[in-house]
Parts: structure tokens; sequence; C-alpha cells
């Protein structure tokens, strides 16, 4: 049985990869030509050269394989041109999608997001029914995954296709090699750059129990349903506090108005435009944070057997990774 990643040179397409290669799936991987290939280095896996904007190379990719596993997405809660990012997650999905529904594939499984959800008025934890719409969500990364699933699931219906969306948390663990934005909270803990909080908090789940997720949903998840793959909801406190603890020092934050903080991402993002380099609080993350980020992985645990480890043990693997590949001082 042949799998099909995409995504793989990156943070949790690497660690589907690594979870489907346990499992003695024969695994291709489309990559770009020109990406960072840390990830896949010795690895036991073919390489189809492509990218989601070329979608003759999707054909390619998916043709002998028995599964796909979409992982891939543009994961950045800003970027100077949001053309590209919905070039990516919107309509080169729809583009892998279609020619895997042509190739007769057994089974797609999607990667969705969180951020495709609803949320709660009161901070409950969401789930897969919890209400969601297009004017709702802020950012284009947030705002791109919710039309992305959308096709995803209109296609789903037309084609009677086997596919199967899944919807992770924020991933933390190893091979976080950009890193993605929840990884740069480990790092800049790391780095003394978090004197201040705001108040607001997410859901987070070990990147490798994210992935074995994707794993059961390819094999117990029921054609047409979304399962959301998550783990520990914290508050952002909790998250600095349990990195203070793992990095064994004492440190004393203020808690910020997120009023206050608006003036100074939207200066961020002008020097980013002149900068080209993505600034550390933008005005959208601002945003979601007004509301808590909070998530069940019930339906997962009930119908693909799914379990998460607590969230430290997550935590101390990003932290060991860091430090072992000089991300750190």
């Amino acid at each position: 049985m042949k799998s099909l990643v995409t995504g793989a040179t990156g943070f949790l397409g690497s660690a589907v990869m690594h979870s489907l290669l346990k499992a003695g799936h024969d695994v291709r991987l489309l990559a770009r030509a020109n990406s960072d290939r840390r990830n896949i280095e010795n690895l036991p896996v073919e390489i189809a050269e492509g990218d989601l904007r070329d979608h003759q190379s999707l054909e390619a990719a998916v043709s002998g394989c028995d599964y796909l596993f979409h992982v891939a997405a543009d994961y950045r809660l800003w970027v100077p041109d949001p053309q590209t990012m919905y070039a990516i997650n919107v309509h080169g999905t729809k583009a892998l999608i279609i020619a895997a529904a042509n190739a007769g594939l057994k089974r797609i499984v999607y990667t969705s997001s969180v951020a495709a959800l609803g949320l709660t008025s009161d901070g409950a934890p969401a789930d897969e029914t919890t209400p969601s719409n297009l004017e709702s969500i802020n950012g284009h990364y947030k705002r791109s995954k919710y039309i992305a699933e959308q096709t995803v699931k209109e296609l789903t219906d037309q084609h009677q296709l086997p596919l199967v969306i899944v919807n992770p948390s924020a991933p933390i663990g190893p091979r976080d090699i950009r890193p993605t934005p929840t990884g740069r909270i480990v790092l800049d803990v790391m780095h003394n750059r978090m004197p201040a909080y705001v108040d607001t908090g997410l859901n987070v789940a070990h990147v490798d129990d994210i992935a074995y997720g994707h794993l059961l949903a390819c094999e117990q998840g029921k054609t047409g349903e979304r399962y959301i793959l998550g783990g520990d909801n914290m508050t952002l406190l909790e998250i600095l506090e349990t990195l203070d603890d793992i990095l064994d020092q004492r440190k004393h934050r203020a808690a910020l108005p997120l009023s206050l903080m608006f003036p100074v991402a939207w200066l961020m993002e002008k020097i980013a435009l002149i900068t080209h380099k993505e600034p550390r609080a933008t005005l959208d993350s601002l945003r979601m944070a007004r509301k808590l980020m909070y998530f069940t992985s019930d339906k997962a645990i009930r119908e693909l057997g799914y379990q998460f480890r607590p969230a430290r043990l997550a935590f101390e693997d990003a932290v060991k990774w860091y430090q072992d590949n000089g991300y750190s001082p």
C-alpha cells in the first residue's frame, strides 16, 4: 500500500510521514524543488517533485497511490500577499482532491484545522458541530482553511469520495524547523522574549499524537465526517508557566490588555511590509485572542480510538528538539 503525503518537509506533515512509515506504508512525498528537506533526509521515501499550484505535478504525484494524506498548507498568521495563501490552501487543495478522485484512491485524509471551526461564546470547548461562518472568522489563514474545508466537503458529496477530514489543534513537538506560530511561543520563552502575556487560551497537542490520529482517521474514520485531533486546553499563562518550569526558570510576567497591543501590532505589520519578515504580533492574531480557542476531541476518542498525552510532554519534546538543533542558547 502506497501513501502520498503532502507537507512532509514541514512540521505536522513530517510527523504524519513518520507515523505511516512505522505502520509499514510505502510513502511518496510531494515536495517543491526548492524546499527545505531536513525533515525527510535519509528516510526510505519516494519524492515526487511538485507544487500545489502546479496542477499537472499533482496528477503525477497521486498516480499509483492507494491513500492520500493532504497535510500541506501555508500556515502563517501574516502574509504580504494573501492571494498566495489562497492559491495554496484553497485552489491547490481543490486540484489535488480532484486529481486523487480521478486516480481512484481508496482513501483520502484531508488535514483541515480547528481554525475552520466555530468557537463558543462562553469559552466552553467547541466540537465538530459548533456553528461557524466565513463572516465570523478573522485572518486570511483561518478564512482560507474554512473555504478549503467547504470546498472539500462539496467535492466529497459530488463525487462520493472516500474522504475523511481531520481538524488538528495547535501542534507542539519536534521537527518544527520553520518554526510555526505555536513553535515560536516555545522559542520566545527559551530566549526570554515573553515579558508579558494576554488573557487568551488555546488547545495544544503533541504533534506525534495528531499524526497518529491521521492514521486512525484513515483506518477507522467515517466517510464525509470530520474529527478534531487535539489535546489539552490551556491559557497562555499556563503555557508560559509550564515552559518556565521545564526550563527551570522563574519569571514574573505582566498581564497586558489586548487593547494596548493593537497599536503595537499595527506598527509591526507596517515594518514587516518593508523588511519582509513576519511580525511578532499581528492584528489578526490579537483578534483571534479575544476568544478562548478551546476544543474537545471526544468524537475522535470515541470513534477512532484517538489518545493524546499531557501537553507538558509535548512542550518537553519541543524544548529538547530546539536545544539539540541549535535554536536556543
